[in-house]
This record gives C-alpha cells, sequence and structure tokens, in this order.
C-alpha cells in the first residue's frame, strides 16, 4: 500500500500481519480523497477503525492539519503507528488504541472537534449505525464537517 497524492505520494505503508484488518482498496481511498478535498486543506481528521492508517495519512498527504486515529487491534496499531514515523508527521498524528466507543466518549470529554470523520468497521461487527450513534451528533463535530462511513453494502441470503 502506498500514499497515492499529495505531499507524500509514492511513499510505502506498512500493512499489519494476519486477517484481522483489511487496508481500504486504493480505488476507494482515491474516490474517497478526491471527493473530499474541499474538506481538507487544514482540516482536523478522525479515522476510527483505522488499521494501519491509509485514509487519514492519505488526508494528510493531502493537507489535512491533524489526524487522529483509532484502532484496538495491536498489530495494526504496530503497523500505524510505524506509518506516522516513517512519514515524519507525528507532531500532526495521534495514534488511540482502543475501542472507538470509549475512545469518542475521551474524545468528547477534551473538547476535540473534527472537520472529516471517516470510519470503517470491520464487516463481522458491521458497527457503523451504533459508531454514527457513538459520534454524538454534533458534539465531535466542527462546522460544516462530514462523517463518511464505508460498510458493507451486500448482505448474504440467510
Amino acid at each position: 500500500m502506498r500514499i497515492i497524492a499529495g505531499a507524500y505520494k509514492g511513499r510505502r505503508l506498512t500493512t499489519p500481519r494476519g486477517e484481522t484488518t483489511r487496508p481500504t482498496a486504493d480505488q476507494v481511498r482515491i474516490a474517497l480523497l478526491d471527493a473530499l478535498m474541499p474538506w481538507l486543506p487544514e482540516a482536523r481528521v478522525l479515522d476510527l477503525f483505522a488499521g494501519a492508517g491509509g485514509v487519514g495519512l492519505e488526508a494528510l498527504s493531502r493537507g489535512a492539519a491533524h489526524a487522529t486515529f483509532v484502532e484496538r487491534d495491536a498489530r495494526a496499531v504496530q503497523a500505524l503507528r510505524a506509518n506516522v514515523t516513517g512519514l515524519g508527521v507525528e507532531r500532526a498524528a495521534r495514534v488511540v488504541r482502543g475501542d472507538v466507543r470509549r475512545a469518542l466518549q475521551t474524545l468528547r470529554r477534551e473538547a476535540e472537534r473534527f472537520d472529516v470523520v471517516f470510519l470503517d468497521p470491520p464487516y463481522e461487527g458491521d458497527d457503523v449505525a451504533s459508531t454514527l450513534d457513538a459520534l454524538g451528533g454534533a458534539e465531535l463535530l466542527g462546522g460544516g464537517a462530514v462523517v463518511v462511513a464505508q460498510h458493507r453494502w451486500r448482505r448474504g441470503s440467510a
């Protein structure tokens, strides 16, 4: 996996071993970040279920001011921290290891505000609706914020 565009274009990202996370496909990242370009300059980005951080790091590469990454899987967090260090964006990134709902409570208490929120929960949990509820309406969102949720759109027949 590589950064697709912006200041870090072409830089390789570390991905975690194992099958507990799945990186957002390049085509999806391209379409997503191209669509988000009007919101990215100087944005504060929240990347939930971040995995190795491909979406948030791509946002930083394209002009976001800061990205907060939330991920609970130890291998993914290790890869994410390596990516943050490898790109030299430690001052513009915060890595939170833990459950998304607890992390959102902490961020709310800290009065954090985000301009762009991306969430891509694991398909087996399909936590899109509950995570959107946990975002707490506008409490964590700046004025004009945008929230994007990637989710499974096909369901297997029962």
